[in-house]
């Protein structure tokens, strides 16, 4: 209740549209994460229905990614523009209006298009969620509301698969996307009736040239990591280099522009702060960890040690747990303590956690694997919420746009860097199971060395 009660001095909104604001942030937040994780574990039944191959279905999930990742720097560049509310508002309704399009999508052509719209719709809204909430509630509030949030995804994220499971064994796929419809709506109103209004918009035109390397730059990563991943079935090695390639020279570009343009589309002063460039690698070096994890885990649990695909999604259930118990305390102990510290610590025990995976010298029961991977989402949980005040408070209030989709960039492209290099450790494992065993360790060991970086990144900016 501490967060919707008023006190003299506090910026943002008052205690009563604190509650609805957060709920318009909160269900919007819910439904991304519930339709990235619902749909993937879908796939197999619309590659059924829809009588497409299993490599062919996979564009369900990659056009919403491609989208989200093509569109965030220039949703969060927009978004000063037009103002916060207008954006997220937009984005809601296209979300929720492409959902009933993916319910109704009868080929497999017109479900990825509208998934390519939804994920348009994810991006205006995800690519600000953190500044709206800077926005609604004081300072003081900043670190236990964003602590709420990654509660918030890490519950979703458990209960996602549940939740998906019972629709496809009760009804069908296009459930899935129907269950958007209401929660698009409540979220709709409350945004209406208690968002912020924008004050001082930003009248200079969108660097539209910056916004085209901006987009070549994220989607051609996409690709790149996309053909790497578990699904890439037609795999192209000269295909992947030429996405890399492209990737690097046209982030080059992006980079120039922006030093050189007036009205930039990401304003590469932001940077100029320690504190914030420190806390953004901390969190891309920490994403590219937990993206290696989640993409060698279920070969470890499968591959190596013989599970069965449903106990080995049981299995990832420990680490979002451990997310939901700790996060919100974190989030709370930042706002009086050094928030650098307390993620300092988060990181350390996340490595414990990865340790303790690593550590295995034979076929370990559920239980051991579950405890050591809670571990780890205590970790990462302990870590995130004070990571992401620090970023968020760390950025004058009118960049605070900007800060959001950084963070969002730093998460997206760090799973997706991790997803890639684990992908290229087992393109040349081969089949043997001792070769697929020597992978999975080396991928769990590379993602250790992902988190001792996002470590010495974190310590440095404890004396800044």
């Amino acid at each position: 209740m501490a967060l919707f009660m008023s006190q003299t001095g506090d910026d943002g909104l008052s205690g009563k549209e604190r509650l609805f604001a957060m709920l318009a942030v909160m269900i919007t937040t819910t439904m991304n994460v519930f339709d990235g994780s619902m749909i993937n574990i879908a796939l197999p039944k619309i590659s059924t229905s829809l009588g497409v191959s299993a490599s062919e279905v996979v564009w369900v999930a990659n056009a919403y990614l491609l989208a989200v990742a093509m569109s965030l720097a220039i949703f969060s560049a927009l978004a000063t523009r037009v103002g916060f509310r207008k954006q997220f508002i937009g984005g809601l309704i296209v979300f929720t209006v492409s959902s009933v399009g993916c319910a109704l999508s009868s080929t497999l052509s017109e479900l990825v298009v509208m998934r390519f719209i939804q994920g348009i719709g994810g991006a205006a809204t995800l690519s600000i969620a953190p500044a709206l909430l800077r926005m609604v509630f004081p300072s003081r509030l900043l670190g236990r509301v964003l602590g709420i949030n990654a509660l918030i995804i890490a519950t979703c994220t458990a209960v996602a698969p549940l939740i998906s499971g019972a629709l496809l064994v009760t009804l069908s796929w296009p459930w899935l996307f129907i269950i958007n419809i209401p929660l698009g709506i409540v979220a709709v109103f409350f945004s209406k009736r208690f968002l912020p209004k924008p004050i001082g918009l930003d009248t200079r035109p969108l660097d539209k040239l910056g916004a085209l390397f901006s987009v070549i730059m994220l989607g051609s990563t996409i690709f790149f990591a996309n053909s790497f991943s578990r699904h890439a079935i037609d795999y192209n090695e000269q295909q992947a280099l030429l996405f890399l390639v492209t990737a690097l020279l046209s982030g080059i570009a992006f980079v120039y522009r922006q030093r050189i343009t007036i009205a930039p589309l990401l304003p590469l002063e932001i940077f100029s702060n320690q504190r914030f460039s420190l806390s953004a690698m901390t969190s891309f070096m920490s994403f590219i960890a937990q993206g290696m994890t989640f993409i060698v885990l279920p070969f470890l649990y499968e591959s190596v040690y013989g599970y069965s695909p449903l106990t080995s999604a049981l299995l990832f259930i420990p680490w979002p747990v451990g997310i939901v118990l700790v996060a919100p305390h974190a989030g709370k102990l930042a706002d009086k303590k050094n928030p650098a510290m307390i993620s300092t610590l988060g990181l350390v025990v996340f490595g414990i956690g990865l340790l303790l995976l690593i550590s295995f010298s034979q076929t370990p029961s559920v239980l051991d694997i579950a405890w050591r991977s809670l571990v780890c989402g205590i970790g990462f949980g302990l870590f995130q919420s004070p990571n992401n005040r620090e970023m968020m408070a760390n950025v004058e209030t009118n960049y605070s746009s900007y800060a959001s989709g950084v963070l969002a960039m730093m998460r997206t492209f760090g799973q997706c860097l991790g997803t890639a290099i684990v992908g290229i450790m087992l393109s040349h494992s081969g089949s043997l199971a001792s070769s697929s065993r020597n992978a999975v360790h080396l991928g769990l060991w590379f993602a250790f060395g992902a988190v001792f970086l996002a470590i010495l990144f974190s310590v440095s900016r404890i004396k800044k």
